[in-house]
């Protein structure tokens, strides 16, 4: 019997990638009596966490574990690691997801170096509907150049967005010279380990870092450690907004206290001069200059001007990779890339930090039954993604797979506040400062640190490892 011949309860839920999201999934749907299978692209489990291995989370060990795989992992001897340390992504991988991958429930259901191109349904392509929930899934993957077809009941896509970072040019695309084979050696990528495999790319030299979120906080930081050693060092930091006060964020006020300490101290770096900082400007090319750096065009109040630089850290997001998805029925936000029930609950343009309600399977559907896109790539192009939802997406969404319906609905999580998370853009008092709502009415209040079920929104917010937070 083919395997698509199999009937439907007889075939794995296959899961896409084996990242944290990805191995919870498996665990979760373990728990159900349900038989994952989970495709990972890279040589081993957490292929995107080891491209920030070097960065410390800005949470605790505590809320970054999943129950499910917390219960899969204690019998094996694992001994959960001081709940209230900042790990490394090295160390989550360590101590974590690599222990979680060995254990007997998992090891022999994970596949590597299988990269997932297409998934569609059996015998079927978009356009025919008749049936389609009674076909299994076809997972198309390539394994050393080969074509490998996996059939499943059901998918589960955790495989995020790191490898689609966006463009440093604005409008969604990118600048001009921005994809010149070329000038590659001058872009550092969002996460540069620029005290590390990176310092001699970046010692001594001017850097542009492009971007207003955690990512390019954490790298304009080491940045400025790096150049309390290395005389010369210079950095730029350009962004869109006209003030850097959302980037700085609820310092005291947030409910992690790693996380408020990281715009804090960018602050600081600000207005000691360490950091040069280019408000309301965009990039608009990039170009070689004679010296054997880069001139980068910035549009900005006063028009076009040149920055010549000899490296660009680019830490403007990322997307996700919808073109394997082609030949399923989805429904997503036109704007936010992200399923439609759920765009208005995560849009940028409204939300942040800790507004962002619990949910699960229901709001994650698509026209495409028992088909789910979880974790950072749920979120589409909206930045804000945390850990501890991808958590409970996972488990409301094993749940329903399993007939559970009403533990699906059940969807519960507790988000931190930001100090200065809010339903639109912050009020700024008359120094552009941050004004942070009170407890009656307002989003966040002044939230006191307290442990709450949080993540990393993979490789978005966080901090660097080895420093002071």
């Amino acid at each position: 019997m083919a395997p698509h011949d199999h009937p439907l309860d007889q075939l794995p839920v296959i899961v896409i990638g084996a990242g944290p999201v990805g191995l919870a999934a498996a665990a979760h749907l373990l728990e159900r009596g349900l038989e994952p299978l989970v495709l990972e692209a890279g040589d081993r489990v957490g292929a995107a966490v080891r491209e920030w291995a070097h960065i410390r989370l800005f949470s605790p060990w505590q809320i970054n574990l999943d129950p499910a795989a917390r219960r899969l992992l204690e019998p094996t001897g694992w001994r959960a690691p001081a709940p209230t340390r900042l790990p490394t992504g090295g160390q989550i991988l360590a101590e974590y997801l690599e222990p979680l991958a060995a254990t007997p429930q998992l090891r022999d259901r994970i596949v590597t170096d299988a990269r997932v191109v297409a998934v569609s349904r059996a015998g079927l392509d978009k356009t025919h509907s008749r049936g389609r929930e009674d076909r299994p899934f076809l997972v198309r993957t390539t394994v050393d150049g080969r074509v490998v077809d996996h059939h499943a009941r059901a998918v589960i896509d955790a495989s995020g967005t790191w490898t689609r970072p966006n463009p440093l040019g604005v409008a969604g695309l990118p600048a001009t010279g921005e994809d010149d084979p070329a000038l590659a050696p001058h872009l550092l990528g969002p996460l540069p380990d620029v005290l590390g495999c990176d310092r001699a790319r970046v010692a001594g030299r001017h850097v542009l870092v492009v971007g207003a979120g955690h990512s390019a906080t954490n790298t304009l930081l080491n940045l400025v450690d790096l150049a309390r050693t290395e005389p010369g060092t210079r950095i730029t930091w350009a962004i869109r907004s006209a003030s850097p006060a959302r980037t700085y964020g609820g310092g005291d006020a947030d409910g992690l206290p790693a996380r408020g300490a990281l715009g804090s101290r960018l602050r600081q770096a600000v207005e000691n001069g360490d950091v040069e900082l280019l408000t309301s400007v965009t990039v608009h090319a990039l170009e070689p200059d004679d010296g054997g750096g880069l001139a980068v065009v910035l549009d900005g109040p006063d028009g076009l001007h040149t920055l010549a630089v000899d490296t660009v850290a680019g830490a403007t997001g990322f997307r996700p990779d919808l073109g394997m998805l082609r030949e399923l029925r989805l429904d997503l936000d036109p704007g936010v890339e992200a399923p439609s029930r759920l765009a208005p609950l995560i849009d940028p343009e409204h939300h942040s930090c800790g507004t962002v309600p619990a949910h699960g399977a229901d709001v994650l559907a698509h026209p495409e039954p028992g088909f789910f896109v979880v974790g950072m790539k749920s979120y589409g192009r909206a930045p804000t993604f945390l850990l501890a939802t991808g958590y409970e997406q996972v488990r409301s969404i094993a749940a329903h797979l399993a007939g559970d319906a009403d533990a699906a609905r059940q969807v519960e999580l507790e988000l931190p506040e930001t100090g200065v998370c809010s339903t639109a853009a912050p009020d700024l008092d008359a120094d552009g400062e941050p004004v942070v709502a009170g407890s009656d009415g307002g989003c966040c209040g002044p939230a006191a640190p307290e442990p709450v079920r949080l993540g990393i929104p993979t490789g978005l917010q966080h901090g660097r490892s080895g420093e002071p937070l």
